[in-house]
């Protein structure tokens, strides 16, 4: 067999091709599998900062910077305290589970990274095109976003999840680092769907990041003007250092990136629609896509069967239809969701493991003109 040949491609190195690839690893059925991970990129930078929750320690809790059983939600008029017990609310720093995966990985043998860039994959004869090399493989898994996504013609909703953040440090102690700030709506651009998010890692460090969920991006001095403010005219600080900038956009979208999903080719992570389109978290997503990909690898079948949920396909739509045509709505369908249902309901929700039971709370919080027609024109 050629040395160009190998059984999985993995075509990027970011959440969800690593994760994929550490599961292979981990998985006795997938050890005298030939896997090449490709990206141009060392990953030694750390550009992000996942979170998620869970209610019992998963295999990564050994990276989890820090965790938090309370959080904070801001209305403009109003403010909640939310105790997230049975869930724990935890940050993983990307510099961590690269580091974390690569040493794992670079210990297999049948495991190889190749820096490079991919230009193009061919789905009939599985070949993947790099800058400098041809390789040939049986099943191709592949996180670039489709040409097509960035097609004004395509019919997609479509909003972004843009957003800035610093990570700053204090003299005093001001933070409290008991509780997350999940959303403050109190500065807002203008009717825009806008808040800033806070993750305190001490009484002196936080990060601090100011979100859009809008159709449009802005200038990076934007960001920096409302996080000032932020700073100052909402915790009150006047003196602090910037020791980390992470910067960020996540499409929010029910555009459908799973129908390039093949036989031989399966997309993964943003590309695979692996990101919830109504919130933009991603992390225990992909560890269940990731889960049941090896489940279908294991029992012969299609990579990418059962990797969805329709209904919750059909709630993402609702609710960005509702955003996408009166984007001024956010505050009021947050406020709704965090102040009516309780943690279990709204996180299973999330999850998309809730019962009719729990749907129909949600509905009912949200119950609403906009919600009526978002829920209509979507049928």
């Amino acid at each position: 067999m050629s040395a160009k040949h190998f059984d999985y491609i993995i075509i990027g190195n970011g959440l969800a091709g690593l994760q994929l690839a550490l599961a292979f690893a981990e998985d006795s059925f997938f050890h005298d599998k030939k896997v090449a991970l490709i990206d141009p990129d060392k990953k030694q930078v750390n550009d992000k900062t996942w979170s998620f929750w869970e209610k019992t320690p998963t295999k990564f809790n050994h990276l989890v910077y820090k965790s938090w059983q309370k959080a904070l939600f801001y209305g403009n008029q109003s403010k909640k305290e939310l105790n997230l017990t049975p869930y724990t609310y935890k940050s993983i720093q990307s510099i961590d589970f690269y580091t974390h995966a690569f040493n794992v990985l670079k210990t297999k043998s049948n495991f190889q990274f190749i820096l490079d860039e991919v230009i193009s994959v061919d789905s009939n004869i599985i070949s993947v095109n790099t800058k400098n090399e041809t390789y040939t493989a049986s099943h191709v898994f592949d996180s670039r976003i489709p040409d097509d996504f960035f097609n004004d013609n395509n019919k997609a909703i479509s909003i972004v999840q843009h957003f800035k953040g610093w990570t700053i440090k204090t003299d005093e102690a001001i933070f409290n680092p008991e509780a997350i700030t999940m959303m403050d709506f109190r500065l807002k651009d203008g009717n825009q769907t806008t808040f800033t998010y806070v993750l305190p890692f001490s009484e002196t460090e936080a990060l601090i990041e100011f979100t859009f969920f809008t159709k449009d991006l802005v200038e990076d001095a934007v960001y920096d003007s409302y996080l000032k403010r932020y700073i100052s005219e909402q915790l009150n600080i006047s003196n602090y250092t910037i020791t980390e900038v992470e910067k960020g956009q996540i499409p929010m979208t029910n555009f459908p990136f799973e129908k390039y999903n093949t036989k031989n080719i399966t997309k993964i992570g943003t590309a695979g629609s692996w990101v919830k389109g109504s919130t933009g978290y991603s992390f225990k997503h992909t560890e269940k896509k990731v889960s049941q990909i090896l489940e279908n690898l294991k029992s012969n079948q299609k990579p990418s069967k059962n990797l969805f949920i329709s209904k919750y396909k059909f709630y993402d739509k609702v609710f960005l239809k509702v955003l996408s045509d009166s984007n001024e709505k956010g505050e009021w369908i947050f406020s709704q969701f965090y102040t009516k249902n309780g943690i279990q309901t709204m996180f299973s929700f999330l999850d998309e493991e809730s019962s009719f039971t729990e749907d129909l709370k949600i509905m009912m919080s949200l119950f609403s003109w906009s919600f009526i027609k978002a829920f209509f024109k979507t049928l």
